[in-house]
Parts: C-alpha cells; sequence; structure tokens
C-alpha cells in the first residue's frame, strides 16, 4: 500500500508512535497538553509536528488541518479517570470526555482507520456505549481488544484496551505474534551500575520491610527480587524476577533488593530499565525533565511492540480478501494465548478476564 500518514492524539512521549513506525508508517504528527511530552516527542520524531496543545471543545488546531491526508488516527485519551487506581477518589467527567476529541478528529480529518488505547475500566464508563454509537455513526466498524503486552515480547504484564475503528469491509483479524516471553531479569542493567543502599537502613519504613521479608521467607536469602509500591499488594508487596514486571504506573514503584555479604541492599529501578521493561529500544531518548516526568512519561505510555502489531495488522488486511458481515459492527475479542483470537457479536464486558 502507499506511504500510511499517521496522527497520534493524547500522544505522551510517543509510545504508540514508536511501534507505528516500526510497522513502517510514517508519523507526521503528535498532539498533547503537557510540554515535556511534546518536547519529548519531537526529539524521538524529528520530522514529525510536536504539538504542546491541550485539547478541547470542538475545534481541530490549524496546524493539524494543514497536515493533508491522514490514514490511521492514534489517540490514548486521558486514562486516570477510568482506571481502578484512582480508588474510591471522586472521577473527572470532563477528563473522561477527553476521549470525544477522537471524535471530532475523526469527522474532519475522516481517517481510513482509528485506534483508541486506554485502561481496562474505560468499558465500564457510562458514556462508553454513547461513544461506540458515535463512532459507529462514522461509519466505523469497532473491533475492541484487551491485549496483554506480555504476549508481545514486553517483559511487562500490561493489560490495556485498544478499540481498532476501521472503514473497511474486512475482518481485524489480529493474531498474537510469536515472540519470546520475557522476564524483569532481563531489562536490569549489570550489577554495579547504580547506587544501592541498605535495605535494613536505620531509617527505612517499616511497611517496606515487612514486603521484604515476606519475600526472604518465600524464596529464601539467596535470591533477588523486587519491592512493589503503590499498587495491590495481593501478591505480598513483592514479585520474583523470572516473570514480566508487574503493570509500571506514574510512580516509582519498584526497587531492587540483592543478597550481599553486608545483607541484603536494595535501589530503585532507574529509567534505562523502566524504558526497556516498555518495550523501547535504546534509541529512544529522554532530552527534558526530570527523573520523576521521565517515569510519567513511561507509566502513562503505551507499549510500542503491541502497537507496532496492531498497525502491522491492519496494513496486511489491505491485501486480504475476508470481508465483515453486514451486522453487527462491533466484534469483542480478548488475547490470552497465541494463536488466532474469539470474537462474539457484541460487546460482552461478562467476557472479560479481569
Amino acid at each position: 500500500m502507499d506511504e500510511l500518514r499517521v496522527l497520534d492524539l493524547f500522544s505522551g512521549g510517543g509510545g504508540s508512535s514508536y511501534g507505528a513506525r516500526a510497522a513502517g508508517a510514517r508519523v507526521v504528527a503528535g498532539v498533547d497538553g503537557w510540554a515535556v511530552a511534546s518536547r519529548t516527542f519531537g526529539l524521538n520524531f524529528p520530522g514529525a509536528l510536536a504539538l504542546n496543545h491541550m485539547l478541547g471543545g470542538e475545534v481541530v488546531h490549524p496546524a493539524i488541518l494543514g497536515l493533508g491526508k491522514i490514514d490511521l488516527l492514534l489517540a490514548s485519551p486521558e486514562c486516570t479517570n477510568h482506571t481502578c487506581a484512582r480508588g474510591a477518589r471522586p472521577k473527572s467527567e470532563e477528563s473522561q470526555m477527553t476521549a470525544w476529541q477522537v471524535l471530532h478528529h475523526a469527522r474532519v480529518l475522516q481517517p481510513r482507520w482509528i485506534v483508541i488505547e486506554n485502561v481496562v475500566q474505560m468499558k465500564s464508563w457510562k458514556r462508553f456505549r454513547e461513544f461506540e454509537q458515535e463512532l459507529l455513526a462514522l461509519d466505523y466498524n469497532i473491533w475492541p481488544y484487551v491485549l496483554d503486552a506480555s504476549d508481545f515480547g514486553v517483559p511487562q504484564s500490561r493489560r490495556r484496551l485498544f478499540i481498532i475503528c476501521t472503514r473497511d469491509d474486512k475482518v481485524v483479524n489480529l493474531r498474537l505474534p510469536d515472540r519470546p516471553y520475557r522476564t524483569v531479569r532481563q531489562i536490569l542493567d549489570p550489577h554495579g551500575t547504580w547506587a544501592t543502599s541498605l535495605l535494613r537502613a536505620p531509617r527505612r519504613a517499616e511497611p517496606t520491610l515487612e514486603r521484604a521479608e515476606r519475600a526472604i521467607a518465600a524464596i529464601g536469602p539467596n535470591t533477588p527480587f523486587l519491592l512493589v509500591y503503590y499498587g495491590s499488594d495481593a501478591a505480598g508487596g513483592w514479585q520474583e524476577l523470572d516473570r514480566p514486571l508487574r503493570t509500571m504506573t506514574t510512580l516509582d514503584r519498584f526497587a531492587l533488593v540483592e543478597p550481599g555479604p553486608q545483607g541484603h541492599k536494595m535501589r530503585m529501578l532507574q529509567v534505562p530499565e523502566l524504558r526497556r521493561a516498555m518495550g523501547f529500544g535504546e534509541d529512544y531518548r529522554f532530552g527534558f525533565g526530570n527523573r520523576r516526568d521521565h517515569v510519567k512519561l513511561l507509566g502513562n505510555g503505551v507499549c510500542p511492540p503491541v502497537m507496532e502489531h496492531i498497525v502491522a495488522t491492519l496494513t496486511e488486511t489491505v491485501r486480504t480478501k475476508q470481508r465483515v458481515k453486514p451486522q453487527p459492527r462491533i466484534g469483542y475479542m480478548t488475547a490470552r494465548a497465541p494463536g488466532p483470537l474469539p470474537g462474539v457479536s457484541d460487546w460482552a464486558p461478562a467476557g472479560l478476564s479481569l
């Protein structure tokens, strides 16, 4: 097919765009309201427009209108007011309504394809059905998938909702790739690269020590492990290294604990390691902001290998002849094992394995 031109809304540092580019697409622009994110996007996509702009209302920025034809619209609307990570804190409808920006831009730009990424909990948003119907009214077929990044060779367990929208009359037959299963151990820098401190330091928080003691009791005193902060403690607040990293967030969440002659030592995972855990290559750069900003950028991001596979699948549909039945126009699919993914006739929340 001809050159695939991509616009990335709510682009962050460009995880979706990084994946689309790896699939052969040309990223022409990314839009984000956070200056650090936009500048990072511009650094990593020097040939694209990096627009620092807070999307709102029903007006498409003139700079976007001047881009010419857009074939693929990528969008990761704000997710913090959908995710269960907020706990019982009240959710902002204004934040949730950033998803409507996808509709505004789709009406004006009329891309052939749209891929929307968000947390799985977006499906329970009270206006999700309405959002879905608006996409149908724009003449898109809708294929929602729940995908775990660890199934795509990413060393992180990260389940996200991907809503694939097409104007083609062809099935989006997304199949899991045959990629090796990757673990925490594979993202770690060599021993001694980063400074460490004693785990049982005088001012160490008691809950931290309790997590560590649970881990040591389970796997023994001579095995390294990760402490896990700011999340569910269902797994005891720690994890082994021979499995994918638990889901990254916007906060410093993981500390490596290793045995040593003077006792266990610990350090937080560093940005290069977290970058690998998201599936970025070593060429991805951070030229702006501080460590906290970099962790936030990564924690808010999209794992590039997942988007690469989606975009490659979309371009492959152009060369196939499998067609969608006229009704229904919404397929629901979830991926948990390699091979073809099952579909049902409509959006089925009960089918999700949360």
